[in-house]
């Protein structure tokens, strides 16, 4: 029996399909060794030196591997196959004392049995050069997070956090915030002339004066204009016919697939990460179990491979004819700085239909696995062509411009019509059959009072983009990034629209007067191109590192030696103080939120925002209700609401049952699959685990982690 191991147990099921009774397939749910969460877990003096330990909860999962690993003939390392899945790989092969020398490591971009099985008979040893890009990455990152979070958390308030890359991030949305703010807005009156020739009526825009360029800016030039324009002739004075083209789109790198599943088909950043993982580790299509329909997910390259691409080259001239499908295959440029470690998304076989598999998906999933097959159709087809008409219209010392397009050959707009994106000029409309020189008549003319807007904010969709273009972060970083500035309410919601928080503005204008580089977004960027040159093998990590920290050390001391504490004003609630009627604001303690009347040190009344606690059990010494609560520390523990007469309490979640053994009381560990529950009673060693179970009567699977 060999052992396969990987991350997530959501595509368990899949790989056990394919590789057959000869491998047993055990999943690490993410990573299972890691710095240290308490400390700092870099040895600065010894060159960077990571002081890695083994993952709270992770113990089980080691104990599980190392037995199945002693008794396989062989052990695979099939973590995700970028950089984090090579390092899970590599903290795997220590664990269980592989030999470096051993080619223990095996990667596919797609979960099919022609791919998988081809996997497992060419293994290869560990790539340390990607091992070291992560190790170096996630250095910097605690160097960053450890040694920056604790100064805003006393410079600003408790329970904040930085990082490298979504402060960076933040800034985005700061600055854009600003421009908002400080736009001023520039009023301009469009003028309009709606003519008409041989039965048909089209609209044309004014555009110059005297040849130049112009648009009036007040209602006076506006007036002057319709006064002029009513004592002048239309004559047509150019036509320009062309036969443009509109170039398929490449298919879905995981930006691109993050934004137009956002813009598209309505389905935010979580939404969209949770779907794309389903899709890639496997889904239920009844009699045939689960089946992977999709590439990997994390992926900056919009290569294809030429396999895939005869595939869709016979899929379209069977579906669509001849004429829709190019003579040589499209080939897409990949950005200067994208990894290119794996494919563009795209389904794993196009004869799977989002049609045939819809009754087996939920409707997110369908959605998304839609969005992805056809763009990636769409993306090997022929160009879209138009016959496009441009008319200059001369009205004595003004220009007016129309502008038309008429379809010729649909190409790939066959298949993503729906999503063909809609980038004509406002003016355009149908243009009757025109010849230079003609006269036109005019219907009407029509001017409207309109002003300049400011830059639009941010959405999940445009933030990413934004993002990658700027090149801060990786694929595998975009979502995990918005999460975490939305969780910490850094930014909210307005709408689709991302906008700062007073804390999130207080936090990034802290940090970019003491911590300039780190909120340089071409700093940043450079980061990320050291982090490359780690994983090409051009230049070792603690190099990187070192570069980095003899500047940033100085800015850390500084910071702490000179900054002055920045107040956050607190958040006003619907609360009255029922003591003097002001209104109540929201606070943060050390372990929870209250109300405050604002006229402390005067009025000092507070209002808890703990809800009433819901017993868990009732307590087996005295029969009353026991609760959650909380060490001084922040440490969860159980006890009895009959303190200090009952001093019952426990560090785990009792329960009103009994043993079978004993007859003491049992706790119960709630896991994402199950439930475990144990004897409180340390002699006895009873537990029994209970699989939790769906409305559908299946198994919970847990999608795994992001990286």
């Amino acid at each position: 029996m060999k052992l396969v191991i990987i991350e997530g147990p959501g595509k368990r099921d899949t790989l056990k399909k394919y590789l057959g009774d000869g491998y047993d397939v055990v999943a690490t749910k993410g990573h299972v060794r890691d710095l240290p969460a308490k400390s700092l877990g870099v040895d600065i003096s010894k060159n960077f030196e990571p002081q890695y330990e083994i993952m709270p909860g992770k113990e089980a999962i080691i104990k599980e591997l190392k037995s199945k690993a002693s008794k396989a003939e062989a052990v695979l390392l099939a973590t995700d196959p970028d950089r984090e899945g090579e390092a899970i790989s590599w903290h795997i092969q220590h664990i269980l004392n592989i030999s470096e020398s051993e080619p223990c490591r095996i990667e596919f971009n797609e979960i099919s049995k022609s791919v998988v099985n081809k996997a497992v008979q060419n293994p290869r040893k560990i790539d340390m050069n990607l091992v070291h890009a992560q190790q170096g990455r996630r250095v910097l990152d605690r160097l960053v997070g450890y040694k920056v979070s604790p100064i805003i958390c006393k410079k600003i308030k408790p329970n904040l956090s930085a990082g490298r890359v979504q402060s960076v991030a933040l800034k985005l949305i700061v600055d854009r915030e600003k421009e908002i703010v400080n736009f001023k807005p520039q009023e301009y009156w469009p003028i309009c002339a709606y003519l008409e020739k041989n039965g048909t009526t089209f609209k044309s825009t004014l555009a110059t004066k005297l040849g130049k360029k112009f648009v009036p800016n007040n209602a006076e030039q506006a007036e002057e204009v319709v006064k002029y324009l009513k004592e002048q002739t239309f004559v047509v004075e150019e036509i320009k016919r062309t036969v443009t083209k509109s170039a398929p789109p490449p298919p879905f790198i995981t930006s691109t697939m993050q934004q137009d599943a956002l813009n598209k088909i309505g389905m935010s950043i979580s939404q969209t990460t949770k779907s794309a993982q389903a899709l890639y580790e496997g889904v239920e299509l009844g009699a045939e179990g689960k089946t992977a329909l999709i590439t990997y997910i994390r992926t900056d390259s919009t290569r294809v491979s030429p396999e895939a691409q005869t595939k869709a080259k016979e899929y379209i001239t069977s579906h669509y004819g001849d004429e829709y499908a190019p003579k040589a295959f499209n080939v897409f440029k990949t950005k200067k700085n994208a990894q290119d470690a794996h494919e563009a998304i795209r389904p794993i076989s196009l004869d799977r239909t989002p049609e045939s598999v819809k009754p087996f998906m939920s409707a997110d999933n369908y959605k998304l696995y839609k969005l992805i097959y056809e763009r990636f159709v769409a993306s090997q087809m022929t160009p879209a062509t138009y016959d496009s008409q441009s008319i200059n219209i001369k009205a004595g010392a003004l220009g007016f411009k129309a502008t038309g397009r008429t379809p010729i050959f649909a190409g790939w707009t066959r298949a993503y019509k729906v999503f063909e994106e809609q980038e004509d000029d406002p003016t355009e409309s149908k243009l009757p059959k025109l010849a230079e020189g003609d006269n036109l008549n005019v219907e009407k003319i029509t001017k409207e009072q309109k002003f300049t807007k400011p830059p639009v904010r941010f959405t999940e969709a445009s933030l990413i983009k934004t993002m990658e273009e700027k090149g801060i972060g990786r694929p595998a970083t975009y979502a995990p990034t918005v999460m975490t500035l939305l969780n910490r309410t850094y930014m909210v919601k307005d709408g689709k629209y991302l906008k700062p928080s007073e804390l999130g503005t207080t936090v990034t204008e802290f940090l970019e007067k003491y911590f300039a580089d780190i909120m340089n977004v071409s700093f940043t960027a450079e980061m990320e191109d050291g982090l490359d040159r780690i994983a090409e093998g051009e230049e070792s990590w603690q190099n990187v590192i070192s570069k980095f920290y003899a500047g940033f050390e100085q800015e850390v001391m500084y910071a702490y030696r000179e900054s002055r504490r920045m107040s956050v004003a607190p958040e006003e609630s619907d609360v009255v103080c029922s003591k003097c009627g002001a209104k109540m604001v929201v606070r943060e303690g050390k372990y929870a939120k209250f109300l405050a009347c604002p006229n402390y040190p005067r009025c000092k009344n507070i209002v808890s925002l703990t809800p009433p606690k819901k017993p868990v059990c009732s307590c087996p010494i005295c029969g009353k209700d026991v609760v959650e609560r909380r060490t001084h520390g922040g440490k969860i523990f159980y006890g009895c609401v009959g303190y200090p007469d009952c001093k019952f309490a426990s560090w785990d979640m009792p329960t009103n049952l009994s043993c079978p053994k004993c007859k003491s009381y049992l706790t119960v560990k709630q896991g994402k699959t199950y439930s475990l529950y144990k004897c409180s009673n340390k002699e006895c060693d009873y537990e029994k685990k209970d699989i939790k179970q769906t409305e559908d009567n299946s198994e919970v699977k847990n999608e795994g982690e992001n990286e």
